[in-house]
């Protein structure tokens, strides 16, 4: 008996080591197959959903025409979603399909998001209904695919890329705001511009905020950042502008004055250790406070 036990040992001892290096195999080949399928630009979610609501708010003022929405919301979001797995598919993103299981499950829910996406487009277009849908389509698949040729050509146009992205995301705004109300004028391309606006002052705040997170003094990053600072007062001019013009309600500028009082308020800040999940909470709350004050503030 006590020899069996004493033989049992050395199997516990080995079995353990085996069962956590499983364990640790199986975690990272999970993982692997979620940046294979699962959108990695978090930040790129609020960049499209933004637009919507604010959009949806403004439009559900003059109309009640649910469905469209809720069919062009289900179109965006598979279509979003879709771009990762069909780069990883085709094997033009960092994460690439390499194995044969990996490619099929990869290419199954590229299929998938495909009939999901294909199902409620055609059903917005279909008989002849909602005819610009086709030309705001074309702009975002155009915008994209410049997107993806810039993100080729390296680091340096790494700003650029992203801001033609932004511009294909918000332009589910206007797209939004046509399905609902049937109309397609100044109100849709005022909703592309104010998020397109919002959307890019975010992105180049946090581009700022990690390339400068060393700087001390406000000379220092007004001397590496002033492209920004300067952002910002042709922000505030292009929106005053939209106002001269009976664009956009005055009251509406009161929502992008967090975003301005943020953006001045870091070259005065004292220097503190850079937290970028902090950082990314604080431009959600951002996100969030914007939605709320226009869609509030813009029939006041």
């Amino acid at each position: 008996m006590m020899a069996a036990k004493s033989e049992a040992r050395p199997e516990t001892a080995w079995a353990q080591p085996v069962e956590a290096e499983d364990s640790a195999v199986e975690k990272a080949r999970r993982e692997r197959n979620r940046a294979l399928i699962v959108p990695r630009e978090h930040g790129a979610w609020g960049l499209l959903l933004v637009p919507m609501v604010t959009a949806a708010g403004v439009a559900f003022r003059q109309s009640t025409n649910v469905f469209p929405f809720v069919l062009l919301l289900t179109a965006a979001l598979a279509l979003f979603w879709l771009r990762t797995p069909l780069e990883s598919l085709l094997g033009i993103s960092a994460m690439r399909a390499e194995t044969k299981e990996e490619r099929s499950s990869v290419a199954f829910v590229v299929l998938y998001l495909a009939i999901v996406a294909l199902v409620p487009s055609s059903m917005l277009v279909w008989a002849g209904h909602n005819p610009l849908l086709w030309g705001i389509g074309a702009a975002a698949g155009v915008a994209f695919v410049a997107q993806a040729l810039l993100r080729k050509m390296g680091r340096r146009t790494r700003m650029l890329s992203e801001i033609v992205g932004t511009i294909a995301l918000t332009s589910s705004a206007p797209a939004v705001y046509y399905v609902i109300t049937g109309k397609f004028g100044i109100a849709a391309w005022m909703l592309w511009l104010a998020n397109l606006t919002f959307a890019g002052n975010q992105i180049h705040y946090v581009q700022i905020r990690i390339h400068t997170a060393k700087l001390i003094g406000m000379r220092a990053k007004l001397a590496r950042a002033w492209t920004f600072a300067a952002g910002q007062v042709a922000m505030a001019a292009v929106l005053a502008a939209t106002c001269v013009l009976g664009w956009m309600p005055w009251l509406v500028l009161l929502a992008f004055v967090p975003l301005l009082l943020r953006g001045f308020y870091y070259f005065i800040q004292r220097p503190a250790p850079l937290r970028v999940r902090r950082l990314g909470w604080n431009e959600l709350a951002q996100a969030i406070a914007f939605c709320v004050l226009f869609v509030a503030l813009f029939t006041v």
